[in-house]
């Protein structure tokens, strides 16, 4: 053994420190609070500790009229005041009727000035010059925090609009407006509010059952390692089943249609053609037809021979891929340790996904309030322009545009750290990419190797190194590290391409250019066709890898140039190995999903009183059923890796011995025997 793609390997290691070196970066200029807490008008936090806002932790919109959508208020700056409060007002209120009453109602100014600038307590100020300046808000309706932002407090009344119980409101400028007249500010907040209280249930069903949960998928486990274990003695079994299952299914077909078709015989209209009655929505009436069931007959007819053609040509090619699956299971048994890697590509997989997401938030938040000004007056020549909080009352903005505020905006800069940092994401996204394939490839690598030195060991299972698992691990760090980024690098430049792709069809979903949308739609193919061509071809290198220690073209192409050799044997080994693992996928997954339906509906008697009482029981029933399949898949996934690697050992042991003394095979008795071959020659420990 050698190291292999020196210089791959360098590079990677290179990006990897860069990755850790923008890591740093982004951590040192980004604010995830910008995410977690609102920011009010002056760039403060709401509900920050230490801060003036820490009991504050709701944000309140003067004017949500203004607003056009949640989306523009969670996402987006709204165009008036935002400020801090405690909590959401609970009443309909405006500062015309407060300001009237204030002399003999002060707890009614008390309560509204809450919601008014800090330190503003000055009744006396004309109503125009505290709307003008925005000193305190116009009126105040009854909201309820949601996402830490107060919205209006909607609900239906006989299937009328209302905010607490009422229809109509004063908007504190002399109208009286309908409620409905908030729908557009506030569209689809009652939704997600049933949604809300819908994700509470489920938060409690999980809390109550994460134990039983936790049970079903142990025994998920189990089952899945029993299948495994038992694919050694059903796997041909279980395929010739579904085979002449579905040969008699279509033989049915062909005798149901025959008799469709003689049963109508004499019947008026029967003998017409498709081409006379032409196009029709309803299919029942092609039903009525002879030629339709003849039609019918006629193509299950070949369906029936062909396969029963293949079956007959490719019987061998079928038994030595059921004979390999039976191989795969005993080579298993003796290497158990390889069932629980998947854990490790698991941790590795999950702390990608860790830092990229850290990653990704802290660059998203690396910006510097940025505040703008805003006016009432709409002809307000430096609305929206940039401003300075601190000297901004000394400007003459104030004076040529009344009212007009410097409020914070969004976060920003304009350093050139700032100017790139979309180019930082996507150099994010794509070492992320980069990382994850190379974990999955550290994966295939190390589970090729174990397997490989089972079937090349002369002695089953006296000649299996010690720890073959750990060793092969070893090996694909220490000396593969560079193949396997290169591997890693290609898969990664496609997904990156692909993702991109993805991101402007999106973009451009509303246009009507049909060209770029067909374009679009043709590079999205081509793309992941070519995503799943390297994935194959991939897969294969790093098991050429594992065996003979080369580098990653040369081993990929060895690989591609064996596999076209024995392109038969690949294509049925490929489709039996998927038939059985999908078999099994859904009998673990459908086996424990009944069972816990049973169970969670407490139709069980041996543990009815066992059961949680659950909101919905089918919360508990899908994790465990798509935990299940999970499970299965994890362990599936090295079943069919063993295969694999496995079936290329084998096409290598065809080519480069005989079965003489001097080459002696190293396949098993069972492979040997299908070959046709006398005798399995004795091999030297």
């Amino acid at each position: 053994r050698h190291c292999t793609d020196i210089i791959c390997c360098v590079i990677f290691i290179v990006v990897i420190l860069g990755y850790i070196a923008l890591g740093i970066v982004a951590w040192v200029h980004g604010d995830p609070r910008k995410v977690i807490y609102p920011t009010d008008s002056y760039g403060q936090f709401c509900g920050q500790k230490d801060t003036l806002n820490e009991n504050k932790t709701i944000l309140f919109y003067f004017n949500i009229l203004k607003c056009a959508s949640p989306v523009v208020l969670i996402n987006l700056q709204c165009p008036t005041t935002q400020l801090c409060v405690s909590k959401c007002p609970d009443r309909f209120a405006t500062y015309i009727d407060v300001q009237a009453s204030y002399r003999y109602k002060p707890d009614q100014w008390n309560y509204f000035r809450q919601f008014c600038k800090p330190g503003f307590n000055n009744p006396r100020k004309s109503v125009a010059q505290v709307l003008r300046d925005e000193d305190c808000p116009s009126m105040i309706i009854p909201s309820r925090p949601f996402l830490k932002r107060c919205f209006p407090d909607f609900s239906t009344k006989n299937g009328v609009l209302t905010v607490a119980n009422q229809t109509t409101f004063k908007d504190g400028r002399g109208k009286t407006r309908n409620v409905t007249d908030l729908r557009e500010a506030a569209n689809g907040i009652n939704n997600v509010l049933d949604a809300r209280s819908v994700g509470m249930k489920i938060f409690e069903d999980y809390a109550i059952s994460w134990y039983w949960i936790l049970i079903g998928l142990f025994i998920a486990m189990i089952v899945s390692l029993l299948f495994l274990v038992l694919l050694r003695f059903t796997a041909g079994v279980l395929f010739w089943i579904f085979i002449f299952g579905v040969i008699g299914i279509i033989g049915y077909g062909i005798w149901h249609c025959y008799w469709e078709y003689d049963h109508l015989k004499g019947i008026p209209g029967s003998d017409l053609t498709v081409y006379d009655i032409g196009f029709q929505t309803d299919f029942r009436v092609y039903l009525q037809l002879r030629q339709t069931w003849l039609a019918f007959m006629i193509i299950l007819c070949v369906v029936e021979v062909i396969i029963i053609l293949m079956l007959i040509f490719l019987r061998n090619r079928i038994r030595i891929a059921i004979a390999l699956l039976k191989e795969g299971s005993r080579a298993i048994g003796y290497i158990m340790s390889t069932l629980f890697y998947p854990i490790v590509t698991f941790i590795l997989i999950a702390i990608c996904i860790s830092y990229w997401a850290v990653t990704a938030v802290f660059l998203a938040t690396s910006g510097e309030p940025v505040y703008k000004v805003m006016a009432n007056q709409t002809l307000c020549k430096y609305a929206n322009l940039t401003c300075d909080p601190e000297t901004f009352n000394t400007t003459n903005v104030t004076k040529l545009c009344p009212g007009a505020q410097c409020t914070f905006a969004f976060y920003g800069g304009e350093s050139l750290y700032h100017k790139y940092i979309f180019i930082f994401q996507l150099a994010n996204a794509f070492v992320f990419l980069w990382l994850v394939n190379f974990a999955i490839a550290l994966g295939q690598c190390t589970l090729a190797g174990a397997f490989a030195s089972y079937y090349w060991a002369s002695r089953k299972p006296a000649d299996i190194p010690l720890w073959p698992l750990f060793s092969s691990f070893g090996r694909a760090i220490r000396y593969h590290t560079g193949s396997l980024a290169f591997g890693a690098l290609i898969l990664a430049v496609v997904q990156l391409i692909r993702v991109i792709l993805e991101y402007l069809d999106h973009k451009l979903k509303g246009t009507q250019n049909s060209f770029t949308r067909f374009l679009l739609c043709c590079l999205k193919c081509c793309f992941w066709c070519l995503e799943k061509f390297l994935k194959f071809i991939n897969r294969n290198a790093y098991i050429m890898i594992a065996i003979y220690g080369k580098n990653f073209c040369t081993s990929a192409k060895e690989a591609f140039f064996l596999l076209m050799r024995n392109v038969v044997r690949v294509a049925v080994l490929d489709k039996v190995t998927d038939f059985l693992l999908f078999l099994g996928k859904i009998l673990v997954a459908g086996g424990v999903g009944v069972l816990a339906f049973f169970f969670f509906t407490q139709r069980i008697p041996l543990f009815a009183q066992e059961a949680p009482t659950l909101n919905y029981y089918w919360v508990p029933l899908l994790t465990v059923i798509i935990g299940s399949y999970l499970v299965a898949h994890g362990f599936f996934s090295v079943y069919a890796m063993c295969v694999d690697t496995l079936f290329l050992c084998f096409c290598e042991d065809l080519e480069r011995n005989d079965g003489s003394t001097a080459k002696p095979y190293f396949m098993s008795a069972s492979l040997h025997r299908i070959l046709g071959k006398k005798e399995l020659s004795p091999k030297k420990a």
